[in-house]
């Protein structure tokens, strides 16, 4: 993990789901989550997301989750809330919005379904970051936008002092190791994808945005310490710990299989908004398999760690 251990957005950041029950928000989930995470060791959380089913809430509830983290944090751990819409006007009005919440900065995903040319995005980010005051992570996610953020025009954005990092969540494992050569430090590289996390993170990358600490928060934990300190063989023994619990997640659409994982081991509620819906019973039992493989109850990892390893359990 490239050493920026005391920047305050590198690390683990969780993708946080929102808790619902009889599909309205639970706030008082919300912040036993919120409590459980930082107390598990995560560095931050990353509440209005994907998979915070952020594309379902209204305004009043997303001004509403972003408060409620941020009070129940009290400054324990960053807050970043997703603000990106495939208007650049509605994510200005989001982003000044989720500003006046108390949120430490703003994650933005590339504009979706209308899938604007990169002198439109490079103009999106640039417009978002002249009228409003937060911090920006730029999300380049193309199998949900339809569009790639390339690295020309993520230099571009990197000349503005308000855009600080990326989150990549296109899956290639060099990402990292490839941008970190071109923006050297004055960039953050956030990973976006658990199962590319590990190399992500070991060959440059500042930390990860996953979906999978929501259950795992201490395993995350555990894997970041790895990065941080170069301890490859550490790193690898978790993530291959990992592996089932990977494909298992794979097998329906994000939320929706950590939110049956968090009821399995939390007693959260798994409810979706639709379009999304629970697994399916044969993916419950898979979840279930997953982690009873890796050994793993609500707080972690039962299996002895390596010699090299402090496990926070």
């Amino acid at each position: 993990m490239n050493k920026l251990p005391n920047h305050r957005f590198s690390g683990l950041f969780t993708a946080l789901v929102t808790p619902f029950n009889n599909n309205a928000v639970d706030y008082h989930a919300l912040e036993n989550l919120v409590e459980w995470q930082i107390q598990s060791g995560v560095d931050g959380l990353v509440v209005c997301g994907t998979t915070g089913e952020a594309p379902t809430l209204n305004w009043e509830e997303r001004l509403k989750i972003i408060r409620t983290c941020v009070s129940k944090a009290k400054g324990r751990v960053s807050i970043i809330a997703g603000t990106g819409t495939n208007s650049t006007d509605l994510t200005v009005a989001h982003t000044c919005s989720a500003a006046a919440c108390g949120a430490d900065a703003a994650l933005i995903v590339t504009p979706y379904y209308n899938k604007p040319s990169q002198e439109g995005i490079a103009r999106h980010f640039e417009t978002i970051a002249a009228r409003t005051a937060l911090p920006i992570i730029a999300y380049n996610v193309p199998s949900r936008t339809g569009v790639e953020l390339t690295v020309s025009t993520l230099d571009r954005l990197a000349q503005i002092p308000a855009i600080i990092g990326i989150k990549d969540a296109t899956g290639n494992e060099k990402g990292a190791e490839q941008l970190r050569s071109i923006f050297e430090d004055r960039f953050l590289l956030l990973s976006g994808s658990d199962e590319t996390a590990c190399v992500f993170n070991l060959s440059g990358g500042d930390g990860f945005i996953s979906v999978i600490s929501n259950v795992l928060p201490h395993v995350y934990a555990a894997l970041r310490d790895a990065c941080r300190q170069d301890d490859w063989a550490t790193a690898a023994y978790i993530d291959k710990k990992l592996q089932p619990v990977y494909r298992a997640f794979a097998l329906d659409t994000n939320p929706s299989p950590v939110k049956y994982a968090l009821k399995h081991r939390r007693g959260i509620s798994d409810d979706v908004r639709l379009p999304l819906v629970p697994v399916n019973p044969d993916t419950e039992a898979k979840i279930r398999a997953s982690l009873d493989q890796m050994g793993a109850d609500s707080n972690g990892l039962k299996l002895l760690p390596p010699p090299t390893l402090a496990w926070r359990v």
